[in-house]
């Protein structure tokens, strides 16, 4: 059973999220504050931390630089939760070691979704993923196989684009800027952004109806919705 440490100063929304998480078979474990909650961390060694960014006692910035100072807790995956949405903060985050950040107010869907596909990620890299399939809608991605299924057919896709879907199916929800995707996509921070809307383009069209699941964020870059 996974571990996930939530660290909250909101109660009402720490105890949801509790109370959410364990209904997804997830052993919980909560703190309110700052201090206390570095302090959690370092004693139950969570598989996943939930952690705020705006904390009484310590901010959710310096946890992260404590936890990532220490071989034994330099490993756990950070998804951070903020009311801010600002692109200074989501640097920030990442600068001191989060994972991925959401939003408030986010659904409960989203987040669940996004918690899976880190962990998939963390067990995939550790040798001990369970399950290789990721699924959004009716794309479902086999990273073991490489194989792409899209309404129940199999779609021949190149290496890029198999690259690029892979990235938007394991970030759900959430929206990804022209230059992030070159950077993780094509390995490269030096190119032309209409290359990755050829390849959007290309990529929604040979998955068919569901990939109008891939999103246009006008002067931004995209994203893959979650289904309702």
């Amino acid at each position: 059973m996974k571990k996930i440490l939530v660290i909250e100063d909101e109660k009402d929304l720490a105890d949801l999220l509790v109370f959410s998480l364990e209904k997804e078979g997830f052993k919980m474990f909560c703190s309110y504050d700052g201090l206390s909650g570095l302090e959690t961390a370092k004693q139950t060694d969570p598989d996943l931390l939930l952690l705020d960014l705006m904390l009484p006692g310590l901010m959710g910035t310096e946890i992260c630089k404590e936890l990532r100072k220490e071989p034994r807790t330099e490993k756990i995956p950070i998804l951070m939760l903020t009311a801010r949405g600002e692109e200074i903060d989501r640097v920030i985050g990442f600068e001191v070691g989060a994972d991925d950040y959401i939003v408030k107010p986010f659904s409960m869907r989203e987040l669940i979704l996004r918690i899976r596909a880190i962990l998939r990620r963390c067990d995939a890299q550790a040798g001990l993923t369970s399950t290789s399939i990721l699924k959004i809608g009716k794309i479902a991605v086999d990273t073991e196989s490489h194989r792409v299924m899209s309404s129940g057919n199999e779609i021949d896709l190149t290496t890029t684009e198999y690259k690029l879907l892979l990235y938007l199916v394991e970030h759900p929800g959430r929206v990804l800027d022209r230059e992030s995707l070159l950077q993780d996509v094509w390995s490269s921070s030096i190119g032309d952004t209409r290359t990755v809307d050829t390849h959007i383009t290309r990529l929604r069209a040979k998955l068919g109806s569901p990939g109008n699941l891939i999103r246009t964020v006008r002067g931004f870059g995209y994203k893959i919705e979650i289904p309702g």
